[in-house]
């Protein structure tokens, strides 16, 4: 069921965000006004290495008093190509430059809040060319192993969706390709009582 918007005002807007309020129509008729954020997109890469690691970032966000590791990300700016500006990312937050990039991913993280979207790239390495631009984004800059990253996400030192994400479709590719049950075809609608098992 789709919720129709009749209008949008901006109660503050900067360079960075836009705070509005949407008269939103549900679908049983109600009205209710809903806050929103938009913003411009933002993009990011998860770079590895050949020991089977990945380049993270150790920061602290203030707005939920945590600390954790992320991938580098930050805004794309007017004008920017979303790979250019992930690229850009990577080497301001961490002094390495990430080697050719290929789309990964993107994700809404917040949807229900915001239209936010991180376009999230993938490198298989980095040139380490000194140090980063943007000190202040990172407490540590480490190649940590791939392996331990549900230990990681158990221990509550990976929560940013966006992260969460990539990190997990990355661990996910990696995995040998399921079987197809038997019946499967492309485009057809497959019903779990197609599946030669008692569920």
């Amino acid at each position: 069921m789709r919720w129709q918007v009749h209008s949008e005002t901006s109660l503050y807007a900067d360079q960075w965000l836009d705070i509005r309020i949407a008269d939103v129509e549900l679908p049983d008729g109600r009205h209710l006004d809903h806050r929103l954020v938009r913003t411009a997109p933002a993009a990011g890469a998860v770079v590895t290495d050949d020991q089977d690691r990945v380049l993270l970032i150790w920061r602290h966000r203030f707005i939920t008093d945590s600390w954790g590791w992320e991938v580098p990300l930050g805004q794309v700016d007017e004008g920017e190509m979303p790979m250019a500006a992930a690229a850009r990312e990577v080497e301001e937050e961490t002094g390495w430059r990430p080697g050719p990039l290929r789309p990964l991913m993107s994700v809404q993280p917040t949807n229900g809040f915001t239209d936010s979207l991180n376009h999230i790239y993938r490198a298989d390495g980095a040139t380490h060319i000194g140090p980063p631009s943007d000190p202040w984004e990172a407490e540590r800059i480490e190649w940590v192993p791939l392996s331990s990253v549900r230990r990681l996400v158990e221990a509550g030192e990976i929560v940013c969706a966006t992260t969460l994400s990539a990190l997990l479709y990355l661990l996910v590719e990696r995995l040998p390709a399921a079987p197809r049950p038997l019946g499967y075809e492309p485009g057809k609608p497959f019903m779990l009582s197609d599946l030669p098992i008692d569920l």
